[in-house]
């Protein structure tokens, strides 16, 4: 019997469904607030089903060398979504666990919120909402808005969600320009935006919005001197991940008027505390990582989650989504030990 361990946090039953209709696979799910349960699932689990968002968990829950070496039958880490932040990929490699991820799934709905996001921060929707609901003795033109139509949009990372957002624009005419370093020009092109380097895009940016994965690479990208390189007034939007924007560094902008507005699906912490200032700031639009969180996505993330298991484990396929490919061969070779075990 293959185990697969999970905690107890909201997924579309599709994921269970699924797996329960397979014999040969079991699934527990453990209550994340009590370690000797959660400990109790992992220890014994062959597969680990771990949720995206690093402060839904436990740090000690984290797939990382400590969990690893606490749990030496795991073969797999399986997210519940695109990201990866609560997982260590090499550690994983080095322990021959494979990585798998959704990557895709929730794309079309967080593409949806960023493009929602554009629209809110540009006509002024939140601002006028929340004046609205405190006060009085306001002009209509104190809320004079912006068209998205024909604005610059520059596009942070053009992969499943980035393309999609590239797409959308095109309904409003938006010249689109794309940052990718792990896209050639041609596949950039292809999908929908103009190439350019990252300086290029902040400078000649309306609207800059993020959509690439948080690691080495991309942690304070936009930093103090990337905010003074945007145009004076423009917006700055991030549902990818909290880390890639500098907190503080946004805050002066918006305070200087370099940045017109900001809306930020993603935080250092989740959720921030109320008394948070970028999200206390009038010119923010706050929301709780939730960009890609809508009926449709929900049911894709975990059907896809459990197919890609059972195809794997039960029919012995090829996962399509590795993030740790390097480790496929080893940890498939502990699967095959294991069943003839």
């Amino acid at each position: 019997m293959l185990r697969i361990a999970r905690a107890n946090l909201s997924q579309n039953a599709a994921f269970a469904e699924t797996i329960a209709r397979h014999t040969g696979l079991q699934l527990e799910t453990f209550d994340r607030t009590i370690p000797d349960a959660a400990w109790r699932a992992l220890e014994s689990a062959h597969v680990y089903q771990i949720t995206s968002a690093r402060d839904e968990l436990p740090g000690e829950l984290h797939a990382r060398e400590p969990l690893l070496q606490r749990c030496p039958a795991l073969i797999c880490v399986s997210t519940g979504g695109a990201g990866y932040d609560t997982i260590d990929v090499q550690a994983c490699s080095e322990a021959g666990v494979l990585v798998l991820n959704q990557s895709g799934a929730n794309a079309q709905s967080v593409a949806e919120a960023a493009i929602g996001f554009m629209i809110d921060l540009t006509h002024r929707l939140s601002l006028c909402d929340r004046r609205m609901r405190r006060e009085r003795n306001f002009e209509r033109d104190d809320f004079m808005g912006e068209e998205i139509t024909g604005a610059t949009l520059g596009i942070v990372g053009l992969g499943n969600i980035g393309w999609r957002v590239a797409k959308l624009a095109s309904i409003f005419e938006m010249e689109v320009l794309a940052f990718d370093p792990l896209l050639d020009d041609a596949t950039i092109r292809a999908r929908g935006a103009e190439p350019v380097g990252f300086d290029a895009l902040l400078a000649r940016s309306k609207i800059v919005t993020v959509h690439c994965p948080r690691d080495a690479t991309t942690i304070r990208m936009f930093d103090k001197k990337a905010f003074a390189a945007m145009q004076q007034g423009a917006y700055f939007i991030n549902t990818a991940r909290g880390g890639i924007h500098d907190q503080q560094a946004l805050l002066e902008a918006l305070e200087g008027g370099q940045i017109a507005g900001a809306a930020l699906d993603v935080w250092d912490i989740e959720p921030p505390g109320l008394d948070d200032p970028l999200l206390q700031h009038p010119r923010v639009v706050g929301t709780y990582h939730c960009a890609g969180v809508t009926t449709a996505s929900r049911q894709r993330m975990a059907q896809w989650a459990a197919e890609q298991l059972v195809g794997w484990l039960v029919r012995g396929e090829t996962p399509p989504r590795m993030i740790n490919p390097e480790a496929w061969p080893r940890a498939n070779e502990r699967l095959l030990a294991m069943k003839a075990g």
